[in-house]
């Protein structure tokens, strides 16, 4: 055995930190950097919540081809992220991992199909029902988590999707068919994130897999539509075509600022912005873009908030009730 070490200030022992005015305590490190982490949180939710004015601007080309195109120019700079934040052992870790490689096959499958379907909703003024999508989202994913991995909803949970499913009804009727697009966005992403979930694997490397996975079909997409002359890319200027290329930049920005939020600030934090996202895009569509509101159409999203606010509030109580449980047993052990 060896000598246990005294626990005076020797060589081998760093002073304990001490709280004066002049030595104060470290804490304004840790608060500034949880405040860095609530504006990348911020800056993340509201460039995501922008995109219904991004996507417009890649008009004439359609939705499949603005998707491969995103695709495509995705894989590269997620290629080029992962060399230069050193990203490389993650990656070759991975792709030595079968089962690995085969969840992100299937997040690669949902993501494409998450995109395409976001694409067209804001090309085709459909904004307001994308928002719709990401509205129910956390919903939706409870309910996959039921489903599928046997989870159990607490009473007020059931409250809630209950309500949205009310809503969902709702919105049939008004529109006189099933939000489509809302329900194809809220359902994929909530996949997408239960493969993730189960991958668990950083996100840069992840969606570098993801994009390069998919990347082929995206190239001979593209490359039939520019063998049949049905191609938009440097058919309306270089401006348009170098917003094209921009895409892969667009997509890999908020991601990043996303990662470097949930390193910084509490998971419940990150749940509440999330709704920044959903909140803007909706917005936009009513006031920028100008999308028709009828009374019926307000009165579901009205219940969808209200489903989210039921859904928000228990979280946070339950979240609360666990805290005081683990630190009564904490105290009694």
């Amino acid at each position: 055995m060896g000598v246990v070490p005294p626990r005076g200030r020797g060589r081998d022992r760093p002073p304990a930190p001490t709280t004066s005015r002049a030595n104060p305590a470290p804490y304004p490190s840790v608060v500034s950097d949880a405040r860095r982490g609530l504006l990348l949180g911020v800056a993340a939710y509201t460039l995501w919540g922008g995109f219904p004015l991004y996507f417009p601007l890649l008009e004439p080309a359609g939705a499949v081809e603005v998707l491969a195109h995103r695709i495509l120019w995705s894989a590269l700079t997620m290629g080029v992220l992962v060399v230069l934040l050193g990203r490389v052992p993650h990656l070759r870790a991975l792709l030595r991992s079968p089962r690995t490689m085969l969840l992100l096959t299937a997040a690669a499958i949902t993501i494409s199909v998450n995109w395409g379907t976001y694409i067209y909703g804001v090309t085709n003024d459909r904004v307001v029902e994308s928002s719709l999508g990401y509205f129910i989202n956390p919903l939706v994913t409870v309910l996959i988590g039921v489903l599928v991995l046997g989870e159990r909803l607490r009473p007020a949970q059931w409250v809630a999707v209950g309500v949205a499913a009310t809503a969902v009804l709702v919105l049939t009727l008004d529109y006189g068919h099933p939000p489509y697009v809302a329900l194809v966005l809220a359902s994929s992403f909530a996949a997408y994130g239960l493969t993730k979930k189960t991958a668990n694997v950083g996100a840069v490397e992840s969606l570098a897999v993801e994009t390069a996975v998919v990347a082929p079909l995206a190239a001979v997409y593209v490359g039939v539509l520019v063998a049949t002359g049905a191609s938009g890319f440097g058919q309306h200027g270089w401006g348009h075509a170098l917003l094209l290329v921009s895409s892969g930049i667009v997509t890999a920005i908020p991601l990043i600022a996303f990662g470097a939020a949930a390193t910084r600030i509490p998971l419940v934090t990150l749940g509440l912005l999330q709704y920044l996202t959903p909140v803007l895009q909706f917005a936009l569509g009513v006031l920028w873009f100008h999308e028709e509101m009828p009374p019926a159409r307000w009165a579901g999203f009205a219940l969808v908030w209200g489903a989210l606010v039921i859904f928000t509030l228990e979280a946070n109580n339950h979240r609360r009730r666990q805290l005081r449980l683990l630190a009564t047993t904490s105290t009694a052990a």
